[in-house]
């Protein structure tokens, strides 16, 4: 059987795109990200509230423990529903209200975050689309700036979000090193582009399920892992937290049975690489980006992004080799207008 080359898809010219996408936001959004984070130290939110769906909540997960490791500020995710269906809205006066959106029209994200700074939170809108209905509603938009999407699997437009949210959260709590390897991250991301991940291909080729872990910032990466390979590859990928997969989940794994690690270089990877062991004594086929599936070292916040960069190329071509269109997942469709 012959496999349509995998550079041919959409998905994988835009996901090639990240690192400039990167580049470009970085430059563009010096002043927008600079004005926002001197609000943010003149008037300290009490909390942050975001708002998400899909990968842009994935992105969120992965806003949640930076904010709160670099900046100590509880942060939290918010039900849309509250306000989209309930009509509600909990006490927000004096916090953050962060919306992530690639499309910017989903009505439910959009209704929370106005309901949010009517109630006193400051809005912000970290979307692609500037000219969007949520980018109105907002206090202070921040341009993704990743260009035209048309694959319906998001690649370039959530690797723009882990990257503004790198960059806000530098620039608030006033981290120079974060920021200066945050401008080495475009050629990291090229890098990371070309590393070689064809034992996860390869195995992806067969595989009938599998779980994805991460731990910290690598969590919301390995949350986006799994839903990149339900889209492209029809794989039912379940994420979890390397804390929880101990519980329930692990009465699963046996021998031969799949699991993709994330793993960055910080207080939690002695932990991930404990249960990658024990996983292994269990016959499991374990894969370890950042060890066993190669990417640049970076700053352990960097890492993430290298990470899923070379495994959006992966799941790619695992596709294309599993007979199918990365591009055209059945059922869905660019936008979801969730209420």
């Amino acid at each position: 059987m012959t496999h349509a080359a995998p550079e041919t898809t959409r998905m994988f010219a835009e996901a090639a795109e990240s690192a400039d996408v990167v580049a470009r936001q970085l430059a563009a959004n010096a002043a927008i990200v600079g004005a926002l984070a001197e609000r943010l130290r003149a008037a300290p939110p009490r909390g942050v509230l975001t708002f998400a769906r899909g990968s842009s909540d994935h992105a969120a997960t992965f806003a949640k423990y930076v904010i709160e490791t670099r900046v100590q500020v509880l942060t939290t995710s918010a039900a849309p529903s509250i306000a989209s269906v309930y009509g509600g809205m909990p006490d927000v006066s004096g916090m953050l209200a962060l919306a992530i959106s690639q499309s910017g029209q989903s009505p439910d994200i959009l209704a929370g975050l106005t309901a949010a700074r009517s109630a006193g939170a400051l809005a912000v809108a970290l979307v692609n689309a500037d000219d969007s209905p949520l980018a109105d509603a907002a206090d202070v938009a921040v341009p993704l700036r990743a260009g035209a999407e048309q694959s319906i699997a998001a690649t370039k437009s959530y690797l723009a979000a882990l990257a503004a949210i790198l960059h806000l959260v530098a620039e608030w709590s006033g981290d120079r090193v974060l920021l200066a390897e945050l401008k080495a991250a475009p050629d990291l991301l090229r890098a990371a582009w070309r590393c070689d991940w064809s034992p996860l291909v390869d195995c992806l080729a067969g595989v009938r399920s599998l779980f994805v872990i991460g731990r910290g910032p690598g969590f919301g990466v390995a949350q986006e892992a799994a839903l990149k390979l339900k889209e492209t590859c029809r794989i039912p990928a379940e994420a979890f937290s390397a804390a929880e997969v101990r519980h329930g989940p692990m009465a699963l794994v046996g021998p031969g049975f799949p699991l993709l690690l994330f793993r960055q270089d910080d207080e939690t990877a002695a932990g991930i690489d404990e249960l990658a062991a024990d996983l292994a004594a269990r016959g499991a086929a374990v894969f370890v980006a950042g060890r066993d599936l190669p990417v640049p070292p970076a700053h352990p916040l960097i890492e993430p992004l290298l990470q899923i960069m070379a495994l959006y190329r992966a799941a790619n071509a695992a596709a294309l080799v599993r007979g199918l269109d990365p591009d055209r997942p059945p059922h869905l469709t660019k936008v979801t207008e969730t209420l």
